[in-house]
């Protein structure tokens, strides 16, 4: 028997413009979204259709123009700056195309770093810390090192477990493995799928379909709206079914 998923992050009504007068640029307008408990949602859509400005909406950390986002039971569009800063520290993690380690620091003491803006103790950080190392598969010696000392790949996926070391609600994601080559791009990936295995939910942002196809819910943005939706079920590597699947959708939306 089929259950009722849960909505974590329900929008409504969101409009987003830029600018003023004749250089007013509406991004999206009136749209409305559910994102669900343990889904892996991709955002996909043409350059400039608006994929990462919704998702900032959805996290806070952007405000929409007009409208609403409930995350996690509260409203956040009407929360002030410093309440939506703890909100997003206690709720969302944030994984970049541009991974911003701090280069003076290891790659484990930027991890501890932003597990100290959470409460909890230092002992409970650090097994933490080490049990997610292991996970992204970076070994003790590697940790150690600064962020100029390890490969993109070794550093974005440190990212990622800066990202999840506060057990974050959601974990966002714009284009993270767009800087990085195929062999990295393929470690990151294999990450944010053991972490959704486990329960995490998690809202990407990509234009690559190899990418896309990690995802168990792909959204399509187009004119300002959720214009479509495909359900890919459980990700399972070198399905070609599932790739077919991505394929007609992605055509029928003009991609």
């Amino acid at each position: 028997m089929l259950t009722e998923k849960e909505t974590i992050i329900s929008a409504r009504g969101l409009k987003k413009c830029f600018g003023n007068g004749d250089n007013r640029q509406v991004i999206f307008e009136n749209l409305d979204l559910d994102i669900y408990r343990g889904d892996f949602t991709i955002i996909m859509g043409s350059s400039g259709a608006g994929k990462s400005t919704l998702m900032y909406s959805l996290s806070g950390m952007d405000r929409p123009t007009a409208g609403t986002v409930c995350f996690a039971g509260k409203e956040i569009t009407r929360c002030s700056d410093d309440r939506l800063a703890v909100f997003r520290r206690e709720h969302c993690g944030f994984v970049f195309q541009q991974i911003y380690l701090l280069e003076k620091m290891s790659l484990m003491d930027n991890v501890l770093t932003a597990g100290a803006l959470v409460k909890g103790s230092r002992k409970e950080l650090i097994r933490r810390a080490k049990e997610l190392f292991e996970l992204v598969n970076i070994p003790e010696y590697t940790q150690k090192k600064f962020s100029s000392q390890v490969s993109g790949g070794e550093a974005q996926r440190a990212g990622i477990v800066r990202a999840v070391i506060n057990k974050p609600t959601v974990v966002f994601a714009d284009e993270p493995t767009g800087a990085l080559n195929s062999g990295n791009s393929a470690a990151v990936l294999n990450v944010f799928t053991k972490l959704h295995n486990e329960g995490q939910s998690i809202i990407m942002v990509t234009h690559d379909k190899r990418t896309a196809l990690r995802g168990n819910r792909v959204l399509y943005i187009r004119d300002g709206q959720i214009f479509g939706e495909c359900d890919l079920g459980r990700y399972e590597a070198e399905s070609h079914e599932r790739e077919a699947k991505l394929n007609t959708f992605l055509t029928g939306m003009g991609w």
